[in-house]
């Protein structure tokens, strides 16, 4: 490979000390990067993205390889350099430059590789404690978790068909792939800006991974119910929850940040749903006021997003243990109250994108502890990043008695 323009790598430079070092959010910083830098090309703009998410995801490997730390502009350079010869198979004279020796480097990196946490790259608490709830599972996930996400669309069938808008994607020389027993999803085989697309605009599809998915089908969701989306966010899981309730019925969408549900609106429109309705949760009034009025409730609340760091590969450098137990008690308190909005013999889905014990079946077994008569589960189900390929989630469906 050639000589890689300064100009990019100063980019990456920017984007991996702004998240690591200032604690910032590795896609935002990569967008307004791009945004404000439109004269780049394509391939310029994915190199950027990829050499970023790829150097934050292996940040502890490529450190380890270049016998340096973490905390500085000049160890970033070399993190990047390292990156660039082992990975990228970049020009071996750009080594020099920041001080490394090409030997010692593919000597270190093959070292790196025979223990798991520097291999996998989480700190070395991340790795106790994982392993500490998940045993002998926590190899196999922990690898599924540090490679690259697939690009997974979600097919709006209140628009169009998988097969149409797969079609429509060949006419283009877009291939995508149909996901077995998920009827609504196509995964990209070539990452590709599907926001630039006609069909993007005209509400055709959502980006979605499989896995969150799998939610809206597990809720059991039929035309005319009403619903609450309790922790909704941006409302990707309400807009499939409206696919399948084929528009009919009413979803009321909660969240504490105004600025999700005003995206959500949007979407909304995109998507050509009408049956959401958002409300901003800004006191304890707004749940108590809606006591028992619900035929369902999906609680999809906050939590570790460890099913997810493929896709936030940055979360595993933000992440603390004592974030991990502040959430355990968040959930457990959204469970206690959030639940008396669901109506006797409605539904409570439970939702993570974890796969912690503590964050997933630990947690409804205690709610269920203290909820015995009010409540019963009906079904758990798990799943695993190794086993699907896809993001770890964790659902539990209970009924009111």
């Amino acid at each position: 490979m050639a000589r890689i323009h300064n100009n990019l790598l100063e980019a990456v430079l920017r984007i991996i000390r702004s998240t690591i070092l200032e604690n910032r959010y590795a896609d935002s910083v990569i967008n307004f990067i791009l945004k404000t830098n439109p004269k780049w090309g394509a391939r310029d703009r994915k190199f950027i993205a990829e050499t970023s998410y790829e150097i934050i995801r292996n940040l502890r490997l490529l450190s380890f390889a270049a016998s340096t730390g973490t905390t500085n502009e000049e160890q970033f350079r070399k993190i990047i350099t390292a990156y660039l010869f082992i990975v990228r198979l970049s020009d071996e004279a750009q080594l020099g430059e920041v001080g490394l020796k090409k030997d010692k480097l593919l000597q270190r990196y093959e070292e790196g590789k025979r223990t798991r946490k520097i291999r996998e790259s989480v700190p070395d608490w991340l790795d106790e404690f994982g392993e500490q709830q998940l045993g002998a599972r926590w190899e196999k996930e922990l690898s599924a978790l540090n490679k690259e996400a697939e690009v997974v669309l979600r097919v709006n069938t209140i628009k169009t068909t998988r097969k149409f808008l797969k079609d429509k994607f060949a006419e283009q020389e877009i291939k995508a792939i149909e996901v077995p027993h998920n009827p609504d999803a196509l995964v990209l085989e070539e990452r590709k800006n599907l926001f630039l697309l006609d069909e993007f605009k005209r509400g055709f599809f959502e980006i979605q991974d499989a896995s969150s998915q799998h939610v809206a089908f597990f809720s059991g969701v039929e035309p005319g119910m009403r619903v609450i989306d309790a922790c909704a966010g941006a409302g990707g899981k309400s807009l499939h929850m409206a696919a399948l309730m084929k528009n009919k019925g009413k979803i009321l969408c909660l969240d504490t940040e105004e600025r999700k549900l005003i995206e959500l609106k949007k979407r909304s429109k995109r998507n050509g749903i009408s049956i959401i309705e958002t409300k901003t949760i800004d006191s304890t009034k707004v749940i108590k006021r809606l006591a028992e009025s619900a035929d369902l409730v999906l609680l999809d609340v906050p939590c570790s997003g460890l099913g997810v760091i493929r896709r936030n590969p940055d979360a595993k450098w933000k992440l603390k243990k004592e974030r991990i137990e502040e959430l355990i008690k968040i959930q457990a308190d959204i469970l206690s109250s959030y639940s008396n909005m669901v109506k006797k013999g409605g539904k409570l889905i439970y939702v993570t994108c974890s796969i912690l014990p503590s964050e997933n079946e630990l947690q409804i077994k205690k709610f269920m502890e203290s909820h015995k008569d009010q409540y019963k589960l009906i079904e758990e189900k798990t799943i695993s990043p190794a086993e699907s390929g896809f993001d770890g989630f964790y659902m539990a469906k209970l009924i009111r008695l």
